[in-house]
């Protein structure tokens, strides 16, 4: 009999890294106590459908197979969610599990989170209590929403924790570290190495704040040209659309690749200057890889890492952007642990377990 059920909903790429770790995990302890199994169903609410950007992930990594994929797609944003949480409402109430588990901050975080406290089914947010204050963000929204909901919060850092004690969340609070420098310290021995054998810099663009306003857009896109190195901007599908439709051009030394799988782009996180990014994942992946980072964001989530000294936040303006580019150059001398020992995953599993052998004992 199994001792516990865990319906993890993922959708977009960033939560495939995340999704793997814990599956990893829950692996591990099924093995050390086959007798008390814990069955993990994914479901994929098809937000990421490119090969690349979704199947590539569970090919890549051999993460489970999810047992259905809704197929929801792209879309408005009242659109995605409502279909979302009306599929997974009927999978919830099918496979009745005993926890759902969501990560990050997507349209699927949210979706999964609010379908599960809707039908009474405890809620586990892995990446808690992250906080941009920009309420312009859908990401910040999902988030802040994602938590109040959430009936077991995993943080990545301590900062992290007291955010959430800020807005009245003390229960169910767990500091657990950061499940993507699990990932990192898994899989790096794997990394793909490019071909590119000279110094770049690595890119990514693709939050809706930039890639929305094509006059912002262009000015970053100008600014990466002027970079002293040749860039890597590796382009989500979305980015490209709207360079296409608004006939925007790169400039410089800028190269555009095809999304790059998780192993490709951790070759080029080992072999990179330094990073240029509006993701939240790529941040902290470039610290971990001991790369300063560039975040073409007004604000940012990851606050230790600017305190720190490893992140400038500079916004979309040109001439602060190429300001930048002396600080990066200089590599970071040291990379302290700021988000756990890369056992995240472990303590999530473990805490689960906990839960829900108490939640039996009550029971009886």
């Amino acid at each position: 009999m199994a001792l516990i059920k865990i319906m993890t909903v993922v959708g977009a790429r960033p939560q495939f890294v995340k999704a793997a770790v814990v599956s990893r995990a829950i692996a591990e302890c099924n093995k050390l106590a086959p007798a008390q199994s814990i069955i993990e169903q994914i479901v994929h609410t098809g937000q990421h459908y490119d090969y690349m950007m979704s199947q590539a992930f569970f090919d890549e990594m051999a993460l489970p197979k999810p047992v259905i994929n809704l197929g929801v797609g792209s879309g408005l944003h009242g659109a995605m969610l409502g279909a979302m949480v009306t599929s997974l409402e009927q999978e919830i109430l099918t496979r009745r599990p005993d926890w759902v588990l969501v990560y990050g901050d997507t349209n699927s975080t949210l979706a999964g989170a609010l379908a599960a406290a809707k039908l009474h089914v405890p809620v586990a947010h892995v990446e808690a209590g992250l906080r941009s204050f920009n309420r312009r963000m859908p990401e910040e929204i999902n988030r802040v929403l994602t938590d109040h909901v959430s009936d077991y919060l995993f943080c990545p850092s301590e900062g992290a924790k007291a955010q959430l004690a800020r807005e009245g969340i003390t229960q169910g609070v767990h500091v657990v570290g950061d499940v993507m420098y699990d990932a990192v310290c898994f899989y790096r021995q794997k990394a793909i190495l490019p071909e590119y054998e000279r110094p770049y810099a690595l890119a990514s663009l693709h939050r809706a704040e930039n890639t929305d306003d094509p006059q912002r857009l262009q000015g970053i896109l100008r600014a990466v040209g002027q970079a002293p190195l040749p860039v890597i901007l590796p382009l989500h599908p979305r980015t490209r659309l709207i360079l296409e439709r608004e006939c925007l051009t790169v400039h410089g030394q800028t190269r555009i690749l095809e999304p790059q799988s998780y192993f490709a782009m951790l070759g080029h996180l080992e072999r990179c200057a330094f990073v240029i990014t509006d993701s939240g994942g790529l941040q902290k992946e470039a610290f971990f890889f001991g790369k300063k980072c560039i975040t073409v964001r007004d604000e940012t989530e990851w606050i230790e890492l600017v305190e720190y000294g490893a992140n400038r936040v500079v916004g979309a303006e040109e001439t602060a952007i190429c300001a930048a580019f002396p600080w990066a150059m200089q590599a970071l001398s040291h990379v302290p642990e700021l988000y756990g020992q890369g056992d995240a995953g472990e303590r999530i599993v473990q805490l689960l377990v906990q839960s829900a052998g108490g939640a039996r004992a009550e029971e009886r």
